[in-house]
């Protein structure tokens, strides 16, 4: 029976191979491969299938979304989903969140299956929250899957699957290139093929979004399958064949590799998606560890092997290489692949040509070898081929006229050959695609010529020149731009500067990020300062060329960098500037390059931009870049651009030149201790669990209140702190605001003494929220100075690697300094109150000035650093945790650690907490110790062990410490180390207890517990309240009282599904509740009415709370 789906395709080859390898994972690690047979692989998506139907709804079940990393149980997943019968939609976990968020509406998606690894629940959860929620949520444990069910929020409801299809219906007009056929000529069929018919459908893609948003390409199995059959014969497919899925699922052709390689009985290799930017480990993988024999590829991923790797592996003469098919670009020239094969392989090469809208391949040509060798043909391009099974290509042209000879545009479609774009429901067998590109035909045979208009294809992506130009001309840097792609090579941006714009490039290289794909990404940009136009007022983009000729040949004129140091600098610099970091960013001899923010397109960049800095080629520069370090390829350049006794010089002095970036540090380190207690300052720091630190040093302030009059003290537990504050409104700005009024910033001259609703209802509305570009899972340091107007500042880190200053009272960044990695560390405040102190899972604390966050100190611990610090406010020391099983005692002003303390084993996750009468440190850790140590040497007072990890921190009374534990107990100790009580909860706490002190006589503490609860205890354990969340709650509760709202204090904690509670302490009582976009493991703070915290989202929130009327 002739098999007319994908899935009948393998079922019917499982049956003959049911034994063998199908899938092989290698995740390049070591680590031995895993490997499962067909009927492994069949039993896996059987199981799929039922699960399916038994879960989901069948009305909602023709697509299933599919949310994955590359991994052995791929095929079952997606033979699975086919089986019910149902399409598949990958979708990217990489992609942008917005992009991916309009492909699923257009699908209409109800379902979407999860892998397990990763976090990619949370992940998926996290990106696309401003559009859906989660009705429903399903393990299948097996499967290693989540199944979601997708409920979009009002603003994106999309309506039941055929409500969709039914709005789609009068869409008939269909796409604007598409080519209807002609009902009147009797030969030709006006039969419809009807997406709704159950099992039509195979998977769903997207067209790549450059013209504006994408447009789902729904495709269904009698288009796919032709290419299958036809292809696995051409390619002479046998069971001993080892496939390598080299394209991603969101790009078609992995179609045709996953399904001719498991048609066939033979095997599939499937590997990380990082290990493809790595081309030494890459080719091993392939071609030395699992002998790969057909490999279907762009020729930018065969580009980035290099010549060496070429010759000596992928096409040696030995090498398992058999079928070589290239396509999604332009086909090499002849003399690249001649340059690309070493003497004596036999590597057979295809050139394949096809568009998304029909998939996947239309065309393909088998290069003959002599061709190959011939030297006298060295400049011939490659033919399109012949079509495909199924296939009707056609040239045509500007009359939309078939021709023979000559140039034109390229048609594609035939009789099931089809796919539906958009809302498109029904289509006539035979319809024809315009594909956009030009050919010429001679003697019989297709030439790619390109595309005459502004659409091009690059790294296998169709990419819209318009669009690039209206993203760049959106930006506010930016007056007017130009965009060429030169030589089908390059693309240029020339831009003309707006007048606000400082740092030209570097700030649009920066914003284009956020709005661009990787594809999208210009080669390079030119500032020119206007625009050249033609005699009819178009731009002379042949004038702007010659600009950027010229700025090429200057570049070869150029000598290179003059010495080592120039060297160092220059590639700094294009470094940070390739990878849009800032100028200030510290880069580490032992950076990488993948690790730091980079992949193929960027490398290829950098590759071209420090072959322009030097003057010359240099050989295997691609695979420095991707596989070493910033050290390595200094080296490696320096190797080919320095004379012999440069490089005696360089060897000699390399060591000096590793520290010049921070020798700079040093000299400001020296500058800032020499005026280290003249520069002290008054200020009061708020952080979270209500901790407050204060100081005075009697700085007098003429045109400001005195903020405070306090010595060095510590006081935790309540922020009810009365001050007065005259400021001047902030100037206007351009984040996320809403007006409020501002008890940190009134009208000038006049004291804020507005009354609010007392004991009446709250409300709680956002004034200000701050992108830092990844999850905020740290908690906000707040810092009012006592010198000087609008001084209260708000630090926070991110999962981007940036530490931000930001001002309270407008939400404006006052500064953002990126770091060597992640920050979850919560920032704290010196005892001079100049610098700030924050952890980075980099292994570094680091002391940052406050006022500009210049780096003072930065101090290197054996792994990440989570824990957040703790000062001493007599000593000044800086005590803080690690993940390498120590705690370290810092020195600032002298740039020392004064003492280390291994904690018996396990990380110090939690913060240090200092207790001042009897005068101890506490610390918890990862290797369930609870320990007391003496803060000025170190030793060890006395120490209890549990089973359980502590994640939760210390805090004191001055009669016990309390602490949470994973176990689900609040314990509290005296402080000689005696269990004075615990108290259980339902679940593991990683909430730290939150202490009340404002009165002694009646000290309650408050704890979040991840059996959704907030407790409220009281003296001895006694239970006084317990509140319901909607969820975990992991962060640090803050209790606080604003006499402008009433006279009770009130209790801020947040659950980790985004919501913000705000109870009434002393009864639990819901005062107020806030949803943000994304989960929240931020634990929040309070100054007066105005409360900061974190969110997933990548945002951080600043609200006003407020009586209601």
């Amino acid at each position: 029976m002739e098999e007319t789906s994908l899935h009948d395709l393998v079922q019917r080859a499982a049956h003959i191979h049911s034994d063998k390898i199908a899938v092989c994972f290698d995740d390049c690690s070591g680590a031995t491969p895993v490997y499962i047979s067909y009927n492994e692989v069949i039993n896996g998506a059987r199981e799929l299938t039922s699960l399916l139907n038994i879960q989901c709804d069948i009305n909602n079940r023709s697509v299933f979304g599919l949310y994955c990393q590359p991994g052995i149980n791929l095929a079952s997943w997606i033979l699975g989903i086919l089986q019910v019968p149902a399409a598949y939609v990958p979708v990217d976990p990489e992609a942008p969140p917005h992009l991916s968020a309009h492909v699923m509406m257009q699908c209409c998606l109800r379902y979407i299956l999860i892998q397990r690894d990763f976090d990619l629940s949370k992940k998926f959860l996290n990106s696309f929250s401003t559009w859906l929620h989660c009705d429903a949520e399903v393990v299948l444990q097996n499967q290693n899957l989540t199944l979601l069910k997708l409920q979009w929020r009002e603003t994106h409801n999309l309506g039941t699957a055929n409500e969709l299809q039914d709005r789609a219906t009068e869409g008939q007009q269909q796409d604007t290139q598409t080519s209807k056929v002609d009902p009147s000529e009797p030969s030709v069929s006006v039969e419809q093929i009807d997406s709704r018919v159950p099992g039509c459908l195979a998977y769903v893609l997207h067209t790549s979004g450059t013209t504006g948003l994408p447009k789902i390409v729904r495709v269904p199995h009698r288009c796919i399958v032709p290419n299958i059959l036809h292809l696995r014969a051409m390619f002479q497919i046998t069971p001993e064949d080892v496939l390598f899925m080299a394209s991603p699922l969101t790009f078609d052709p992995s179609v045709v590799e996953l399904f001719v390689t498991l048609s066939s009985g033979a095997s599939l290799l499937i590997i990380p998606s990082v290990v493809k930017m790595m081309p030494t480990k890459l080719a091993a993988v392939l071609f030395n560890h699992h002998r790969v024999s057909v490999m279907q590829a762009t020729p930018t991923l065969v580009r980035q092997f290099g010549t060496s790797l070429l010759n000596s592996t992928v096409l040696s003469a030995s090498t398992s290489l058999r079928i070589l098919a290239l396509g999604g670009e332009a086909f090499p020239t002849l003399a690249v692949l001649r340059n690309w094969r070493a003497k004596g392989n036999k590597t057979q090469f295809f050139n394949l040509y096809g568009i998304t809208e029909v998939s996947s391949w239309a065309t393909c040509y088998m290069i003959p070898d002599d061709i190959i060798d011939s030297t006298s043909r060295s400049e011939d391009s490659i033919p399109l081929g012949t079509p495909l099974l199924g296939t009707t290509v056609e040239v045509r042209d500007l009359n939309g006229s078939l021709i023979k000879q000559g140039e034109g545009k390229i048609f594609i479609g035939g009789r099931e050959r089809l796919c539906f774009i958009g809302n498109e429901v029904t289509m006539p067998y035979g319809t024809m695609r315009e594909t956009g590109d030009w050919v010429v035909l001679k003697e019989s045979n297709v030439y790619y010529m390109g595309r005459k208009d502004s659409h091009i294809k690059r790294h296998g992506k169709r990419l819209n020149l318009e669009t690039v130009q209206q993203t760049v001309e959106s930006l506010s840097t930016v007056e007017a731009c130009a965009v060429t792609y030169y030589k089908e090579h390059k693309l240029i941006l020339f831009v003309v500067a707006a007048s606000q714009c400082a740092d030209g490039d570097k700030d649009i290289f920066l914003e284009l990020v956020k709005f661009l794909p990787a594809h999208a990404m210009p080669d390079k940009l030119v500032m020119v300062e206007s625009l050249p136009f033609t005699a009819h007022g178009k731009v002379n983009m042949k004038e702007l060329v010659k600009v950027y000729e010229k700025q090429m040949e200057a570049l070869k004129l150029h000598s290179g960098p003059q010495g080592k140091e120039e060297l160092w600098a220059c590639l700094l610099v294009l470094w940070k500037a390739v990878l849009s970091l800032p100028a200030d960013a510290m880069i580490l001899p032992e950076s990488a390059f993948l690790f730091s923010g980079g992949d193929s397109l960027k490398s290829l960049r950098l590759s071209e931009e420090i072959e322009a800095m030097v003057g010359r080629t240099l050989p295997e520069l691609m695979e420095v870049i991707l596989n070493g370090s910033f050290l390595d390829l200094y080296n490696h350049i320096a190797n080919f651009t320095f004379s012999s006794n440069d490089k005696e010089t360089t060897e000699v002095n390399l060591k000096q030149e590793l520290n010049k970036e921070f020798s700079s540090v040093e000299v400001q380190k020296r500058t800032v201790s020499h005026s280290y207690k003249e520069k002290a300052v008054s200020f009061t720091s708020m952080c979270r669990g209500g901790l407050v630190f204060k100081s005075d040093v009697d700085v007098p302030n003429k045109n400001s209140t005195a903020l405070l009059s306090l010595k060095h003290v510590e006081t935790r537990g309540h922020s009810d702190i009365t001050h007065q504050h005259v400021n001047k409104a902030p100037a206007s700005s351009t984040v996320h605001q809403v007006e409020s009024a501002d008890p940190l910033c009134p009208a000038e001259g006049h004291l804020f003494q507005k009354d609010l609703a007392g004991e009446g209802g709250l409300m709680l509305k956002m004034r200000w929220k701050s992108d830092t570009g990844k999850c905020v899972d740290a908690s906000p340091l707040l810092l009012i100075s006592g010198a000087g107007e609008a001084s209260a500042t708000v630090y926070i880190g991110s999962h981007s690697h940036r530490m931000q200053a930001i001002d309270l009272c407008s939400g404006m960044i006052k500064w953002e300094r990126v770091l060597g990695d992640r920050i979850e560390s919560s920032a704290t405040v010196t005892k001079c109150g100049n610098f700030i102190v924050v952890g980075c899972y980099d292994s570094l604390v680091y002391v940052l000035r406050a006022s500009d966050g210049k780096t003072y100190w930065t101090f290197s611990t054996g792994n990440s650093v989570k824990s957040c610090a703790t000062v001493d406010p007599e000593s000044g020391l800086v005590f803080i945790g690690s993940h390498d099983h120590h705690t370290y005692a810092l020195d600032v002003e002298t740039k020392q650690c004064v003492w280390k303390r291994h904690c018996g084993g396990g990380a110090v996750f939690s913060s240090p907490f200092l207790n001042s009468s009897p005068r101890q440190l506490y610390i918890a850790t990862l290797g369930s110790q609870l320990l007391a140590i003496n803060p000025d040497n170190g030793d060890i007072l006395w120490k209890h062990s549990s089973d359980k990890p502590f994640f939760s921190s210390p805090q004191c009374t001055q009669r016990a410490v309390f602490i949470g534990s994973v176990d689900g107990n609040v314990y509290c100790f005296s402080h000689t180390g005696k269990k004075l009580w615990q108290f259980s909860t339902n679940g593991p706490i990683f909430s730290s207890p939150c202490i009340d002190n404002s009165s002694l006589a009646d000290q309650k503490l408050v704890c979040g517990s991840h059996d959704n609860y907030v407790y409220c205890l009281k003296a001895g354990s006694e239970l006084l309240w317990k509140f319901k969340t909607s969820a975990k709650v992991y962060s640090t509760p803050f209790i606080f009282s604003d006499h402008h709202i009433g006279s009770r204090s009130l209790v801020a904690v947040t659950s980790t599904d985004g919501k913000l509670w705000i109870l009434d302490s002393e009864s639990g009582v819901l005062k107020t509740s806030y949803s943000f976009p994304g989960e929240t493991f931020s634990s929040p703070v309070v100054w007066g009415r105005t409360l900061i915290v974190g969110c997933r989202n990548n945002f951080v929130y600043c609200l006003e709370l407020s009586g209601t009327d």
